[in-house]
């Protein structure tokens, strides 16, 4: 039987910038707040880096346009246990990512009825409720998940370009000088910088990964990546400068939603209450995008015999239900593991994990093509998003270093397990 390719190109871009456009736009300002106008030269490094990555994943879908994104490309150019890596590494990164994010919507929410977040357990009850919907719009089918992708999108993307647009008008330069108010170097400034804005540009492959539920996917996820990465990164970087030069540093680096801050400094509190419902909108639908992965994902490894046969299943409008479930259920339990704590220190906790289970997938495909690619200008452009991404690794630090070899030690064993299944019939 044909699997459904329910996904077209808008869906496709939708994912792409849907999954890309979550927390961080919102929330950002305050965490660069230190840096001042230096915190542009890690915008830009992380922008330039985003988008020889787009362009390496389009070469990738071009050349291997399967389900699974980078697991694929891991698999089909070095091998099994290295395509089994990235699928257990880019799966963990994953539902981390889903727990992160919906702690993220249920602070949003608390910026609009602050009751409902007023202690841990509310919090976490109004997160794992916007979690559960989201699986339940994947579970009805692909198709709805990614109409409710684009209208998501298109109500966060078009009010974030605006308010960008709109408010560098009323910037106060003042507020950009010094360039850089810490007594760090600049080098020093960037790295920083580039480590907290790394956050915002992950997803940047979502379109890759249900390539096979995609239509004409060979031309579609390629387009859909280099767009969606262009619009999210271009959106993102123009809402949070701006919001930089409308609030003194001192104020920005103690606001808990920043952009919706300084829309109340601006046009009065109706702005910021609306600002609050924008991010809450972004959060839900980057949380609706990661769920869709979060399925695909391990749909294209079990098809492969590396994951557990259960995660083939798909019901009739296309969704591999097992998986929904399975990661849903993970990231739940990350959420209430951690549920005694604030929501920043849940949503750091799942930050720190997503990121560095997303790089190693980042290095392994760029490496993917610069090993087993054509044309030289590519490959150059590969080994260059292999080089931001070694750079972007290395310079989160010690302690997440730490975590991704766990996580990927952890797995081991099912792959050998998995692989023991798959000789007894030859025994």
């Amino acid at each position: 039987m044909t699997q459904p390719r329910p996904l077209g190109f808008w869906s496709a871009t939708a994912l792409v910038v849907g999954s890309m456009i979550g927390s961080g736009a919102f929330l950002l300002p305050a965490a660069l707040a230190p840096f001042g106008a230096a915190s542009l030269l890690g915008w830009g490094i992380t922008l330039a880096g985003a988008m020889l990555l787009a362009i390496t994943f389009a070469r990738l879908a071009m050349r291997w346009p399967q389900t699974g994104g980078p697991y694929v490309f891991a698999r089909n150019a070095f091998g099994e246990l290295p395509g089994f890596v990235i699928a257990w590494s880019y799966w963990i990164s994953i539902w981390c990512a889903t727990a992160a994010i919906a702690v993220a919507f249920a602070g949003s929410v608390g910026a609009i009825f602050p009751a409902l977040t007023a202690t841990p357990l509310r919090a976490a009850a109004c997160a794992l409720g916007a979690l559960w919907l989201c699986s339940g719009v994947n579970l009805i089918g692909l198709r709805e998940a990614g109409g409710l992708q684009l209208v998501t999108t298109l109500l966060k993307l078009l009010p974030l370009l605006l308010f960008g647009l709109i408010a560098l008008w009323f910037v106060d330069a003042k507020h950009y000088t010094p360039f850089n108010p810490t007594d760090r170097s600049l080098p020093d400034v960037a790295n920083a910088a580039v480590a907290l804005t790394l956050w915002a540009m992950l997803g940047l492959e979502a379109a890759t990964v249900p390539a096979g539920s995609t239509e004409n996917a060979q031309s579609t996820v390629p387009r859909a990546t280099v767009l969606g990465t262009l619009l999210a990164g271009v959106a993102t970087i123009l809402a949070c400068t701006a919001v930089l030069g409308l609030l003194p540093r001192e104020v920005l680096a103690q606001s808990q939603a920043p952009m919706a801050d300084a829309a109340r400094s601006l046009w009065g509190p109706a702005a910021g209450v609306t600002l609050a419902v924008v991010m809450a909108i972004s959060c839900f639908g980057a949380l609706n995008g990661w769920i869709l992965l979060s399925a695909q994902l391990p749909f294209a490894a079990a098809r492969d015999g590396m994951f557990p046969a259960p995660f083939t299943r798909l019901d009739k409008g296309g969704t591999p239900v097992v998986g929904v479930i399975v990661s849903s259920v993970l990231a739940s339990a990350l959420v209430a593991a951690n549920y005694s704590r604030s929501l920043v220190q849940v949503f750091t906790f799942s930050i720190l994990l997503s990121t560095a289970a997303t790089l190693l997938p980042y290095v392994v495909s760029s490496a993917a093509w610069l090993v087993r690619g054509t044309g030289a200008l590519s490959r150059t452009l590969a080994a260059l998003a292999l080089a931001y991404s070694l750079y972007a690794l290395f310079g989160i630090g010690t302690e997440a270093l730490a975590w991704g070899a766990v996580l990927i030690l952890a797995g081991l064993p099912l792959y050998a397990w998995m692989r023991r299944r798959r000789a007894e019939p030859a025994a």
